[in-house]
């Protein structure tokens, strides 16, 4: 889906559910990770996480849209806008926007060197730098800690 097709679809939903007119644009966000979409107060344009414009993830962005056009369209009639505000929660209930973008995989995962385990309850403590055994213990039952894997990393080679 390109800037118009999604230009497209924001007016249509914004007509269809919300019976007002979207006059503002809609741009895409490539950077975004942990959120689906951004409403900007200043301008009134929105944003829309590019990973969801894929064919599969359609139904959430749909979910996203109208969870934006909530803060759009509330914040030009003067109500409340915000996610704490009864009327943001009232409409977004009404026109099935979606609370929360789902976690599709975007954010980083943490890459840990050491992982240490408790000898005596087995609990596991992946750090990222090596700590002195011999002076910190389990914090659930004070058992010893010990050294049980290291994890390599590829250096770049330049």
């Amino acid at each position: 889906m390109n800037q118009q097709e999604l230009q497209q679809l924001v007016e249509q939903i914004s007509r269809q559910y919300f019976h007002r007119q979207f006059i503002h644009q809609v741009k895409i966000n490539r950077r975004m990770t942990t959120t689906g979409g951004r409403y900007h107060l200043d301008d009134h344009h929105l944003e829309i996480n590019a990973h969801f414009l894929t064919p599969q993830y359609h139904d959430y962005l749909i979910g996203i849209i109208k969870h934006e056009l909530c803060h759009y369209h509330l914040h030009r009639l003067g109500l409340g806008y915000q996610h704490k505000d009864r009327d943001f929660k009232t409409l977004l209930q009404k026109v099935g926007g979606s609370c929360y973008a789902p976690d599709i995989g975007l954010r980083r995962q943490k890459k840990y060197n050491y992982l240490y385990v408790c000898a005596n309850c087995g609990l596991h403590y992946p750090r990222m730098r090596k700590i002195n055994t011999r002076r910190y213990r389990c914090g659930k039952c004070k058992g010893a800690l010990r050294l049980a894997t290291v994890f390599e990393r590829k250096k770049n080679k330049i």
